[in-house]
């Protein structure tokens, strides 16, 4: 539960503008939809300005050009921002195993483990491999053979990282993500399917988070990349050889293809899906269930199946719009047509 603080304390911590009495107590935050009159609540957007000022919250987060509000209120140069730091004091002491080695654990040989590493129960770290500094495993992990994890990590309940994976620093990975698996590489044979070796390995650079269930493929020779700074959702899959460049964001269900690279903070919605080989250039967004089979210049912003520029798709809904009266038009010209020929053939009788 959260801890209440007075409005004013609030205001100092996230650096906002006060305007209300600094000793009104909040006991938590909530959306509008639900924030009680205790509480306190945020608004961004102009068309819930009425909604805000009816609800029952005792005190509201808001810009300064939305201001106007008759509640208690703290002026912010960033809403979402002030309210992340409002959550994170608000947020309960995350439960991690204590520093140490539990003794359920299995440790390989040859395995070097930083200073004050915390590995819970039922983890297994295989021959070779290495746990920087401070560095969290929670029950039933999994660490591959040489496989090397930076300082200040955090695994989540049975993650798997195969063997010869780099992870960089500040990487967080949440519950049944698999990291290293073999890609998906065949060769039909007489009717049958060959399996390819995959030889390669992933490699994870600094400040990344990948969320629960994904999935990250080993490479076929050489590197499977994640740039640093990424952010991936749960229930992603990332094939072979793909490199993600630094600081992208890859929501739910995004599907990349093998060998396909990323430029530099590329944004793909949930459910979009990536043809192999094709390249997404830098700062690049892609809408929701769209699906991307060519390659991408920079700065565009693509929907569709098959995935279509923004102002092409636009124009092209445009046009489909415009089809039933087109319709209707051919249509009344076709009768015109025929009433013609009816008259001309009288004519000719």
């Amino acid at each position: 539960m959260m801890a209440a603080m007075k409005l004013g304390q609030i205001a100092e911590l996230v650096n906002g503008e006060l305007r209300g009495d600094p000793q009104l107590p909040i006991s938590g935050a909530a959306p509008i939809s639900r924030v009680g009159n205790s509480q306190l609540t945020w608004l961004t957007d102009p068309a819930y300005r009425e909604q805000v000022q009816k609800s029952p919250a005792a005190a509201v987060l808001v810009r300064r050009e939305l201001a106007d509000l008759t509640k208690p209120m703290i002026i912010c140069t960033d809403v979402e921002m002030a309210l992340s730091r409002l959550l994170n004091a608000w947020a309960p002491p995350l439960p991690h195993p204590p520093v140490g080695i539990d003794s359920r654990a299995v440790i390989g040989t040859q395995v070097e483990l930083g200073e004050d590493v915390a590995i819970g129960p039922n983890v297994v770290i295989q021959n070779g491999a290495s746990i920087g500094a401070r560095t969290i495993i929670h029950a039933g992990c999994f660490i591959g053979e040489q496989s090397v994890i930076g300082d200040d990590g955090l695994l989540w309940p049975n993650v798997v990282i195969r063997e010869r994976t780099q992870i960089g620093q500040r990487v967080i990975i949440h519950p049944n993500a698999v990291i290293g698996a073999d890609g998906f590489g065949y060769l039909m044979q007489n009717g049958e399917f060959k399996k390819i070796p995959h030889i390669g390995r992933v490699r994870i650079e600094d400040d990344v988070e990948i969320g629960a269930g994904s999935c990250i493929d080993r490479a076929k020779c050489d590197e499977t990349v994640i740039g640093r700074g990424t952010k991936i959702d749960n229930l992603v899959q990332i094939g072979h050889n793909v490199h993600v460049g630094p600081h992208c964001c890859l929501i739910a269900q995004v599907g990349i293809a093998g060998s396909t690279e990323l430029g530099h903070h590329v944004m793909l919605a949930g459910k979009v899906g990536l043809k192999d080989n094709i390249r997404i250039g830098n700062g690049v967004q892609v809408a929701a269930c769209s699906c991307v089979s060519a390659n991408v210049n920079d700065g565009e912003i693509m929907l569709g199946v098959p995935a279509q520029s923004k102002s092409s798709y636009f124009r092209e809904r445009a046009t489909i719009n415009r089809y039933s009266r087109l319709w209707d038009q051919v249509r009344e010209l076709m009768n015109r047509v025929e009433q013609l020929e009816a008259a001309n053939h009288s004519k000719t009788c």
